[in-house]
This record gives C-alpha cells, sequence and structure tokens, in this order.
C-alpha cells in the first residue's frame, strides 16, 4: 500500500528546508538573501508557466481566459516588487559581512530572468551563450530564443479576429526585437475604437508591461541602497548597467498609439 499524501511529502518540504546552505554559519543576514533570492526564482518559473499557458489560450481563440492569466501574472510582479522591501531592511553594513563570499556569482546569472525576457521580446544571443553546451539553462534558453514572443502570440490572435495585419509582422523574425510598426498601430487604433473586449486584452499587456518596468525601478534602487555605484557581484556592472534597462516599453506600438486615441 502507497504512503499517504501529507503536506510535507506534496510540497517537498524536507527538500526544500535543505536548500537554504549558507556559506559560513557567522553572518545572520545571508539567510534572508539566500531565501528571497530562491523565491524570486520560484516564482520566476511560475510567471513562464503562465505566459506559456497565455500564449496557448491566444492561440486557442481564448482571450477572456488569456486575460485572467495575464492577470495572475501581474499579481505576482506586485508580489515581486514587494519581495524588495523585504531585501531593504538589510542594511549595506550587513549586506558586506557576506558579500565577498558571493565569489562570482550574480543575479546577472538568473538563467529564468532571460527566458522571462525573452517570451516578452527582448532576446540577446549573449544570454544563451553564457551558459554551457547541454546544461539546462543553455537548453532551456534555445528554446526561448527560437520561440515565438507572447507579443508574435497576440498579433497572430488578432488576425484571426479579423484584422488587417501586414504580412511582414506576422512572420516576422521572433529573434529580433519588437519595434514599433505604423501599420500594426493604425489596427490598434481601431481596436480601441471599436473592440472593447479585445481593448481590454490590450490593456493587461500595458499593465503586464509598465509591471515589468516597476520591477526593474525598484530593483535598480534596491541595488543603489544596498551597494551605491560599486561594481555588482561576480564583476557585473551594477547599478550603471540596471540603469540601461529602464523605460524601455517592451509592446512599443501600444504606447505609441496612446496620442492616437
Amino acid at each position: 500500500m502507497s504512503e499517504a499524501v501529507t503536506y510535507g511529502t506534496y510540497l517537498k518540504i524536507e527538500e526544500l528546508l535543505a536548500l537554504q546552505q549558507p556559506r559560513d554559519d557567522v553572518e545572520h543576514d545571508e539567510m534572508l538573501f539566500i531565501v528571497i533570492h530562491q523565491v524570486y526564482e520560484l516564482w520566476f518559473k511560475v510567471v513562464l508557466h503562465e505566459l506559456d499557458y497565455c500564449a496557448q489560450l491566444l492561440h486557442e481563440g481564448a482571450a477572456r481566459r488569456a486575460q485572467h492569466t495575464l492577470k495572475r501574472v501581474l499579481t505576482i510582479l506586485k508580489v515581486l516588487v514587494s519581495q524588495l522591501d523585504v531585501l531593504e531592511t538589510m542594511t549595506p553594513t550587513e549586506f558586506l559581512t557576506f558579500r565577498e563570499r558571493l565569489d562570482s556569482a550574480s543575479g546577472f546569472q538568473s538563467d529564468q530572468f532571460r527566458a522571462l525576457e525573452f517570451a516578452l521580446g527582448r532576446k540577446q544571443r549573449a544570454s544563451v551563450e553564457r551558459f554551457s553546451e547541454g546544461s539546462r539553462a543553455r537548453v532551456s534558453l534555445q528554446e526561448r530564443w527560437d520561440a515565438p514572443t507572447l507579443w508574435d502570440a497576440v498579433l497572430k490572435y488578432l488576425s484571426t479576429q479579423g484584422y488587417d495585419l501586414p504580412e511582414t509582422q506576422l512572420e516576422r523574425d521572433v529573434t529580433a526585437p519588437i519595434e514599433p510598426s505604423e501599420e500594426v498601430q493604425a489596427v490598434l487604433v481601431k481596436v480601441y475604437r471599436d473592440d472593447p473586449g479585445n481593448a481590454d486584452l490590450c490593456e493587461r499587456l500595458v499593465d503586464l508591461d509598465e509591471g515589468i518596468q516597476e520591477w526593474r525601478y525598484r530593483h535598480v534602487k534596491m541595488v543603489e541602497r544596498t551597494i551605491g555605484l560599486k561594481k555588482g557581484t561576480g564583476g557585473s556592472a551594477g547599478s550603471g548597467y540596471l540603469h540601461t534597462t529602464l523605460n524601455r516599453p517592451l509592446f512599443p506600438d501600444l504606447w505609441e498609439i496612446r496620442a492616437q486615441l
């Protein structure tokens, strides 16, 4: 007879609690640092899971369910931002007590965050090649590199709803950056003026874009608050690099049309 499933066995609590292993037992704040970043990775996994489901729903024409899925992602993004509030309870001097033991480790190496960027249309080949051939991270990112983005799924969905989108957009190179298109903008203006249901879908994408930008901004300020203008861990550029990621919309067409509505 199989063993009964319990809370602990279902959630693998024993294994989960064994994953927090500070490199030194002396520094009190290292536990907080590890747990918060592990939780971030778990949330990234969920967000990727939900974005994939959203794209699938759009492929099936289930726009209302796709909107519900986007709402869940937006709620998770609020949690990601609020976790920075917890991290900011650690002072710069408290972080410095264990910072050197991070060695070459850096959040810049989070393949799941790169996968999230890829899914939303911000792809950089260097992010794939940073990881060794055959590794889980490399295989996962290569799949994301080759796959259509969420924006591609939205455009194809709108084309199934009778909107005349240019073939160059529907069959674009999915590894290329998402660039503004006047032809797409003309379609989106019609959606906003005449199609409330699909306009709501577009607004959830704007919410998603804004949510990602908010997280990036709060992340920059947290880094500046903790280490100022110093180099980041693992030799990364720290806040200098992070500033370059700000104010770069994921879905530029949805912002460009604001002046036309």
